[in-house]
């Protein structure tokens, strides 16, 4: 750990053995042929790049895959034998930068064709890229009509070099059938490629949740490992449903204030809630500002002495209040309160306490604000 927890009012706690330990799991029920391209954009998903990347450097990530060149940068002062993609557009001003960072970028259309291959001719070798095919995100990508057209251009450019083509599947945790039919186009437009050898060009489509509807043979080369290395679990009938991972982030406040309210009394902001009997009340040290998100008011729990007590009022920006009526003993300040995590033989975790607050649990991981202190767990994983 990098301080004593007693002396924080809130901190996120990031076991790197058990990532170490996901990452080997994971690699052990992928096939031997599919590199395993680690998701670390938006700060390594909220858990801290650097400390993050290093663990998944040193267990055996092939390459990288980031949202932005200052991602990019901050990457590449980790180590520099992986290749890093860059998963979404890259703006003009930032060309040069791909160089110096070595970083590869997506290529949606014509005009970045043109701008990568003057990288390209400056630097008197071909420049690196990968194309992105829109098989129904309607997010980045050539759309999978127009998609052999731009191919062409990029493998007929003399300064560029086609290093991998993929897509994005917009439901694969929610919606297989559309998944399964994403990916049978984005196979069907690759067909019609003319050259193409899957062998060459690393072809990946898959995030965690795609692995559901995995193929076992076929073009695929790599997968985008975000979610699960994190230790949100696997779906059970995906390519990782024998992938035994483990929990990774865990988030922590402190109880500030106890008292005590009469029968009638209400709590927080707007009067959302009265209280039907007289109550114990715990003020805990985080808020919205810290990542408890306002849309637990009144329907989330909090973890103290290994026993839920639920989240009453609106949550504030620096405090959440709690009604501790129901524990035995008298509550203290200090106390240690868990919104994500363990205590005893109860848990919250990551995927309930993004559906009892209507996140995904992206938005859980990285909504936890810069000033909760990440403490990290350094213990020896494999």
């Amino acid at each position: 750990m990098s301080r004593a927890p007693e002396k924080l009012r809130a901190w996120a706690e990031v076991d790197l053995g058990s990532l170490e330990r996901n990452l080997a799991s994971i690699r052990a029920a992928l096939p031997p042929y599919l590199k395993y391209i680690a998701v670390v954009k938006a700060d390594a998903y909220g858990h801290g790049m650097p400390a993050v990347a290093t663990r998944l450097m040193r267990g055996g990530a092939d390459m990288f895959a980031v949202a932005n060149l200052a991602e990019a940068a901050a990457l590449r002062e980790i180590g520099t034998g992986w290749p890093i993609l860059l998963l979404s557009a890259v703006l003009p001003s930032e060309d040069r930068d791909l160089v110096t960072y070595q970083a590869t970028p997506t290529v949606s259309g014509y005009e970045e064709v043109e701008r990568f291959g003057r990288l390209g001719e400056q630097q008197g070798k071909p420049f690196h890229v990968h194309l992105k095919v829109d098989t129904g995100m309607g997010r980045l990508g050539i759309w999978h009509d127009e998609a052999l057209a731009l191919y062409q251009a990029i493998v007929a450019h003399p300064h560029l070099s086609l290093e991998g083509i993929y897509t994005h599947f917009s439901s694969a945790d929610v919606d297989n059938a559309y998944t399964v039919a994403q990916r049978d186009l984005f196979v069907r437009t690759l067909e019609r490629f003319p050259g193409l050898d899957p062998s060459k060009v690393l072809i990946h489509a898959d995030n965690s949740g795609g692995l559901e509807t995995f193929p076992r043979t076929g073009i695929f080369r790599g997968v985008r490992i975000g979610l699960l290395q994190y230790g949100v679990g696997p779906y059970p009938r995906s390519l990782l449903g024998s992938a035994k991972v483990y929990p990774v982030f865990s988030f922590h406040a402190r109880v500030g204030l106890v008292k005590s309210l009469p029968e009638g009394a209400s709590v927080s902001y707007g009067r959302s809630y009265t209280l039907k009997r007289r109550s114990q009340l715990a003020v805990l040290t985080a808020g919205y500002g810290d990542g408890v998100p306002t849309t637990l008011s009144n329907r989330g729990v909090v973890l103290i002495r290994g026993q839920r007590c639920p989240i009453i009022g609106r949550v504030t920006m620096d405090q959440t209040i709690v009604d501790v009526t129901d524990l035995d003993g008298a509550v203290a300040p200090g106390e240690l309160a868990t919104l994500v995590g363990q205590q005893g033989d109860e848990r919250i975790t990551v995927v309930e306490f993004s559906r009892m607050s209507g996140q995904v649990p992206w938005e859980v991981f990285c909504g936890v604000t810069k000033r909760v202190e990440r403490l990290y767990k350094t213990d020896t994983a494999v």
